[in-house]
């Protein structure tokens, strides 16, 4: 089986300028990973087929929403928040959760992460330097790393996700 082209994706400008570019980028792996879980149900969300990981579409999901709220609130506004799904107990708890986890809250939760993100970057020069620290790394980041890192970082889980979903159902696609 295939999934369809992901044609509601859409693919960033080739000439844009740097800003544009960026959201671009940025919008086209966040589009990525939903169409990744697009049509499956919670229990298929949940499996972890690629034993021993843990990674499921539903982790990557709520993975995402941290490090989202994580990387344009936390660091680049300086909010301090307290964690959706990590504990110092648990920092892999976004990927640990029990059967009453469901696609519905996880994706809410990711997309008004997604939307406080692009208003706290909004209207902000890409030099902006951070207002906190990372606490990986104890430096500051300009936007411009921001966003640079979360393009990574999706286009890293995405790559997970292809692998995940063609294991749940022998999906494929670009």
């Amino acid at each position: 089986m295939t999934t369809s082209s992901g044609s509601h994706r859409e693919e960033p400008s080739t000439t844009a300028a740097e800003r544009e570019m960026l959201d671009g980028w940025l919008d086209y792996h966040r589009a990525t990973l939903l169409w990744k879980c697009e049509g499956l149900q919670d229990e298929e969300l949940r499996r972890t087929p690629l034993a021993p990981s843990e990674l499921s579409l539903l982790g990557l999901v709520r993975h995402m929403a941290e490090v989202e709220r994580y990387w344009f609130r936390e660091v680049m506004l300086g909010e301090d928040l307290p964690d959706r799904y990590v504990t110092d107990e648990d920092r892999d708890g976004d990927f640990h959760f029990t059967e009453d986890a469901t696609w519905a809250e996880a994706e809410q939760v990711w997309r008004t992460e997604v939307e406080l993100s692009r208003q706290a970057a909004a209207g902000r020069s890409l030099d902006l330097v951070s207002k906190a620290e990372s606490h990986h790394r104890g430096e500051v980041f300009s936007l411009r790393w921001v966003y640079t890192h979360m393009i990574e970082e999706y286009a890293r889980h995405n790559g997970h996700a292809d692998l995940l979903r063609e294991q749940i159902d022998g999906a494929t696609g670009e």
